[in-house]
């Protein structure tokens, strides 16, 4: 998802207008945050994109669509239905970041699908992570 944002961000600054692209540069939250945690100003920006639609909203739906397969409530054959039906959207959408996504996430399904009915995730791996990575990527690594 941010991969197509920037790619916007990127495109609206080339333009003449540069207050398109100032406008647009807070975008970023309301696209990546979940939906029912945004405030009023993301939302009424989420809005605009959506009326605006093109490679970013597809990329929003596409990312939620992810999201909601993920919620923690569905079955292992939900989660496999909606698996396929995503990486089917995905391919079909032409953006290059979310072909690489449904490409890996085929190639992963069944260990996708296993995880799901295990219950298992790797957030106590990622909570052992001697060498997280900064928050600010203009710090210096810790590596």
């Amino acid at each position: 998802m941010d991969k197509v944002r920037r790619g916007v961000w990127q495109d609206l600054r080339r333009l003449p207008d540069q207050d398109a692209a100032r406008r647009f540069k807070g975008a970023r939250w309301a696209l990546l945050k979940n939906p029912v945690d945004l405030n009023e100003d993301q939302a009424a920006t989420l809005r605009k994109l959506k009326r605006r639609g093109g490679d970013l909203w597809r990329a929003y739906t596409l990312k939620e669509a992810l999201r909601a397969v993920f919620a923690g409530d569905l079955s292992v054959e939900e989660v496999g239905a909606l698996l396929d039906r995503f990486c089917s959207r995905a391919s079909r959408s032409g953006l290059k970041p979310f072909v690489t996504a449904a490409q890996t996430i085929r190639k992963r399904r069944e260990g996708i699908l296993a995880a799901v009915r295990l219950g298992i995730n790797n957030a106590r791996h990622e909570g052992l992570n001697p060498y997280p990575v900064p928050v600010n990527r203009h710090s210096p690594s810790r590596r």
